[in-house]
């Protein structure tokens, strides 16, 4: 019987490829690093592609693509499994091995709910596609995920992030659970020799930058919401965001007998008691949702319907009767009781600028006030208690599970440059000139032992506007310093698809996380890169990764130059092009 490639590859290399068997076959365990390829070819086989050359995206982030014109240079390709001779071919051309696969592929093994042994290097995941489990409770294009995997497995990455939706799993009764699609992706991921961070996703699906789907919450939660409209965050117009329940009723027992926190901890519960035999081995790392798009924040800059667009200052979300009656609550206990019947009503609209309003404006500002100073911090301490009831509960259920724990921290960098940093502000980050508000959060998550993720890392300050005053690298380097004072691991995400070699090399940068002069032996936790689509697998696009991957495995000491890496990584593209091919095809819409 003819090989397929996988066979071929491991049959050269000496290890073996998993792939999709068929009936009667069966798969093997072993997986194939990309050092038994991966070597220096002669000469220097950089693209001077214009694509390469072009510049980033400056503004509004770009969706994944949805028609297949924008994928029409993959209709001309080759035959997905050919005789496969080429292949072969460019192995046995090859010179001997130069590299041991511990040397090139650099995953040292994983202890400590993913804490790799090695300090050296940067461990890299890649998030799957939001709809990588279908409404069935199926795994979604079951044949593009088995390709891409196996794509991703053979680049060197550490493993993938995955949604695991509180609207899919829980979603027709209160403990009724329905792990179904998402047993099938995770044993997949085993099956590829790939790791798992697993989002606790209790946010809805649809409403943020990239949602490339709808997944509400669970039917019996709208339906308690349709009951109680103020189970839902609302703004000081009356507008209802459903995306993720109040954090004013965490305790109280409004969704059928139970409180929201209670419902997160079962769910938690459930998914322990389901996959324990993966935990700590095939799932590393446990990131828990904690508000809108799974992040630590309010639902201040919603896309949903155009209510907000970048970048607007946001809104604040205080005035569901829940959070109200919390407010009364602080300003009594302040003496200031005039002070908890209202949020700030001068602080202009989702889309303000904050000279345009009375209460962000630079001089005489409301948020400078002795006012402004209390319902900031009320409003900041509500968000951080949440995030500490959510992360109690979790660390709770993973004891002993060997998987770590992660919160997510949203990347707010527009108007950061201003003096009362207005979108922080209505997110519920009191981050001002004068104020450190991210070193309060990373000491909640350093109490429980946890992973502080943070977004918008890929991002260069000239590449933004410079009239909203965007600062996303003065950002990265304040939550590096909190971090490091808090003693908290810090992990990173890109916030935008970037695929250009000057978004690599800012990752890396800051993933170095040289920021104040003695962090040599310091680095990233991990970083989780966004998102698996068929622009990843475009040629160029993949082998500029691939090299990117590379380099962040070998760590900030490394001294090999990039164009070496990446001579490694053209070589290594070149021979494992078909199934590359296979998973960019199979990812088409």
């Amino acid at each position: 019987m003819a090989m397929n490639l996988g066979h071929q590859i491991g049959t050269l290399s000496g290890k073996q490829i998993p792939t999709e068997f068929a009936a009667g076959e069966q798969p093997s365990s072993a997986t194939a690093s990309p050092s038994a390829v991966w070597k220096s070819p002669a000469g220097n086989l950089r693209s001077n592609s214009p694509q390469e050359n072009a510049s980033p995206p400056m503004l509004t982030p770009p969706l994944t693509p949805n028609s297949a014109g924008e994928w029409s240079y993959l209709i001309n390709l080759p035959m997905l499994r050919p005789d496969l001779s080429v292949a072969c071919q460019a192995f046995a051309t090859s010179s001997p091995l130069e590299m041991t696969v511990e040397e090139v592929a650099g995953t040292a093994e994983w202890t400590d709910g993913g804490r790799k042994d090695e300090k050296k290097g940067v461990s890299v995941f890649v998030m799957m596609p939001l709809d990588s489990v279908t409404n069935g409770n199926t795994v979604n294009r079951k044949k593009a995920m088995n390709a891409s995997l196996h794509a991703l497995k053979s680049a060197g990455m550490e493993g993938i992030m995955i949604d695991v939706w509180w609207g899919l799993v829980e979603r027709e009764a209160p403990g009724a659970y329905n792990w179904g699609g998402y047993t099938e992706l995770l044993d997949m991921a085993k099956k590829h020799g790939l790791k798992v961070q697993a989002v606790m996703s209790f946010h809805q699906c649809g409403s943020n930058v990239g949602d490339s789907c709808t997944i509400p919450l669970p039917k019996w939660v709208r339906e308690e919401m349709e009951k109680d409209s103020d189970l839902a965050y609302t703004d000081q117009w009356g507008r209802r965001n459903y995306e993720y329940v109040s954090l004013g009723c965490d305790s109280l027992l409004v969704l059928k007998g139970r409180s929201p926190v209670q419902c997160y901890a079962d769910f938690m519960r459930a998914f322990k008691d389901n996959f324990k035999h993966l935990l700590g081995d095939t799932i590393v790392e446990i990131q828990v949702g904690m508000g809108p798009a799974g992040e630590l924040r309010y639902p201040s800059y919603p896309e949903e319907n155009g209510i907000w667009k970048f970048p607007g200052i946001g809104a604040f979300q205080c005035y569901d009767k829940y959070m109200l009656s919390s407010l009364k609550a602080a300003a009594e206990a302040a003496g200031k009781p005039e002070w908890g019947s209202t949020g700030p009503t001068d602080a202009g609209h989702y889309n303000s600028w904050p000279e345009d309003t009375p209460f962000f404006k630079k001089d005489g500002g409301g948020w400078n006030s002795q006012y402004g100073e209390f319902f900031l911090s009320w409003y900041s301490q509500t968000l951080i208690e949440h995030g500490e009831r959510i992360l109690s509960s979790a660390s709770s259920v993973f004891e002993a599970t060997g998987v770590k724990i992660s919160v997510k921290v949203a990347g707010i960098h527009w108007h950061y440059g201003s003096r009362s940093h207005a979108a922080e502000l209505t997110a519920g980050y009191y981050n001002t000139r004068f104020r450190d508000g991210y070193l309060p959060m990373a000491q909640m998550v350093a109490r429980y032992g946890a992973v502080f993720n943070f977004t918008c890392i890929e991002m260069r300050d000239h590449e933004q506007p410079q009239d909203a005053l965007c600062a996303p690298e003065n950002l990265v380097r304040q939550v590096g310093l909190a971090t490091k004072e808090a003693q908290v691991p810090l992990a990173g995400e890109n916030a935008l698809p970037r695929y250009d070699e000057s978004a690599h090399e800012q990752i890396l940068k800051a993933s170095s996380l040289n920021i104040d002069g003695s962090s040599n032996d310091r680095e990233m936790f991990a970083f989780t890169y966004l998102r698996m689509n068929p622009s990843l697998f475009l040629p160029d696009n993949w082998r500029r990764f691939v090299a990117f991957v590379k380099k962040m495995n070998e760590g900030k000491d490394s001294r090999r130059c990039w164009e070496q890496v990446e001579r490694e990584a053209e070589h290594f593209v070149n021979v494992t092009e078909p199934f590359v091919q296979e998973a960019a095809l199979a990812l088409m819409p």
